[in-house]
C-alpha cells in the first residue's frame, strides 16, 4: 500500500476524534477546539476574529461558540484598554480546569508515552506536511511565536551575562519569553 495514503488514512481516523457529532462533557467539537485554542493562544491570537480564523468558521459562528463558552464560565471577554473596539478573549480557572476532560486527551497521553526523539519526529513531520500544504495553498497554519519570521530576538552582552527580549515585528510589540510558546494565527514560517 501506497504509504503517504495510508498516513491520510490514519490521520482521518485520528479527526473523528476531534471532530464528532453531539457533545462530549456538554461541548461539541468547535466548542472543545475553542476552550483548546484560546488556552495556548498569545495575547494578540485571543480575539474572536482569531479564533475564527483558527476554528475555520464566521465571526458569527465564532460568537456564538464564545457566548456558549462565557454562559458555562469557561471563558470570559474584556475590552481592550488600548482599542474600545477590541475584545481580548482568557480561559477562566473553571475553563481551565475543565480542559482535563478534553476528548483529545487520550490522543495527547498516546502521544506522551513516545520517547522523547518519537515525539519530537512526530511533530516535526505533522509540520512539515501543513508547511507543504500551505505553500501549496497560499495559506498561513497557527504555530507557537519561536518559529515565526516576525519573531525578533535580541541579545545584548552586558557584565559577563547576556540577556534576550523578544518583540513581534507584525504586531510591532514585546513579546515576553513564555510567550514565544504560545500559539499564533498570524504566524508565518521561514521559507526555505
Amino acid at each position: 500500500m501506497n504509504l503517504a495514503r495510508e498516513s491520510i488514512e490514519l490521520l482521518e481516523q485520528v479527526a473523528r476524534i476531534l471532530w464528532f457529532e453531539g457533545t462530549k462533557h456538554g461541548l461539541r467539537d468547535r466548542e472543545w477546539m475553542a476552550l483548546r485554542f484560546l488556552s495556548r493562544a498569545n495575547r494578540f491570537s485571543r480575539t474572536p476574529s482569531a479564533l475564527a480564523s483558527y476554528v475555520g468558521t464566521t465571526r458569527g459562528t465564532a460568537s456564538f461558540i464564545i457566548g456558549e463558552l462565557e454562559r458555562l464560565g469557561y471563558l470570559e471577554r474584556k475590552r481592550s484598554a488600548k482599542d474600545k473596539r477590541s475584545v481580548m478573549l482568557s480561559v477562566t480557572q473553571p475553563g481551565k480546569k475543565f480542559l482535563a476532560r478534553d476528548p483529545v486527551n487520550v490522543l495527547v497521553e498516546a502521544i506522551a508515552v513516545l520517547d522523547d526523539e518519537a515525539k519530537i519526529r512526530f511533530r516535526d513531520a505533522l509540520r512539515h506536511v501543513l508547511d507543504q500544504s500551505d505553500a501549496a495553498e497560499q495559506r498561513h497554519h497557527t504555530d507557537v511565536c519561536k518559529r515565526c519570521i516576525f519573531l525578533r530576538e535580541d541579545r545584548t552582552a552586558a557584565d559577563g551575562k547576556t540577556t534576550v527580549e523578544f518583540s513581534c515585528r507584525l504586531f510591532r510589540a514585546p513579546i515576553a519569553e513564555p510567550e514565544v510558546d504560545l500559539l499564533c494565527t498570524s504566524f508565518e514560517h521561514h521559507r526555505q
